[in-house]
């Protein structure tokens, strides 16, 4: 890892942690930004690569604490090499039922706190003239897998456009921008999972039916956290790092499904669609 400094919110569970754990292992020092420094994730990564970690209490939700924290990282460590947006929370409900409060705090972690994350730390990249820039998005952020994700999927559509769309504009700065789409890992996603149960019969069939599949999940089908943060170190180091890394055989296939699918109606009403000039 040549010593690189890797900056990571959310490093105190799931992917991030697994990332954390990964870079520490590969020889890289991380910048952990994490919402509750004394915890035994945290002491772990401590023990894992001592003296080449740092611990950033972030609330990514706060703009001025995640600037502050960058501020931080970019004074102890001297530089950041790749920055990850690894913090976010998931949630589950009709699109009907789900409350407006639980929606708009959804898209204040996963979006407005990937933004702010973001907008921090640019100029250091930029000043600098190299950085990559890692976002955890989801398969549900391109093929939705279930009734009952809808508010979610809709944060993580936010950040593949946004992501999608800086990626055009720091190329030529070189920074590079990866989105990384999960499928369904041993994270501890489900456990923490918001959940607004169906309170109208007209939804038990979907959303309720798709409820009683997730909670019956077999966990040995899930995939390995510590696999994907290998494959994410992986794709980052590459020659020509990808702008999507699809992980898990999961979201290979329904992303894969779903692209064919939207191909195969393209190209039916394509005769329409040209007409209409």
């Amino acid at each position: 890892m040549n010593d690189q400094v890797w900056f990571i919110t959310g490093a105190g569970s799931g992917f991030g942690h697994a990332l954390s754990r990964a870079v520490l292992a590969a020889g890289g020092r991380v910048a952990a930004g994490v919402r509750s420094p004394d915890t035994g994730a945290v002491a772990t990564l401590r023990e894992a690569g001592p003296g080449r970690v740092g611990v950033v209490k972030i609330d990514v939700r706060d703009a001025s604490q995640v600037q502050r924290g960058v501020d931080r990282v970019a004074d102890e460590f001297g530089r950041v090499d790749v920055v990850v947006n690894g913090a976010g929370r998931g949630s589950f409900g009709s699109v009907e039922e789900t409350p407006d409060d639980e929606v708009r705090d959804l898209f204040e972690v996963n979006f407005f706190g990937s933004l702010n994350v973001i907008r921090a730390v640019l100029p250091v990249l930029r000043r600098q003239g190299r950085g990559h820039v890692v976002q955890l998005s989801s398969l549900a952020g391109v093929a939705p897998p279930a009734p009952g994700l809808g508010a979610y999927a809709a944060t993580k559509f936010a950040v593949e456009g946004m992501n999608e769309v800086l990626a055009r504009e720091v190329a030529h700065l070189g920074i590079g921008v990866t989105i990384v789409e999960p499928g369904d890992f041993a994270t501890g996603f489900g456990r923490a999972l918001h959940v607004t149960p169906p309170a109208l019969d007209d939804y038990l069939g979907s959303v309720g039916k798709a409820a009683d599949a997730f909670a019956s999940t077999d966990p040995s089908l899930l995939g390995d956290p510590d696999k994907a943060a290998v494959a994410i170190i992986d794709a980052v180091r590459a020659t020509k790092p990808p702008l999507r890394l699809v992980l898990g055989g999961d979201a290979v296939d329904a992303i894969g499904t779903s692209l064919s699918t939207r191909l195969d109606e393209l190209r039916c009403w394509e005769e329409v669609g040209r007409g209409t000039r």
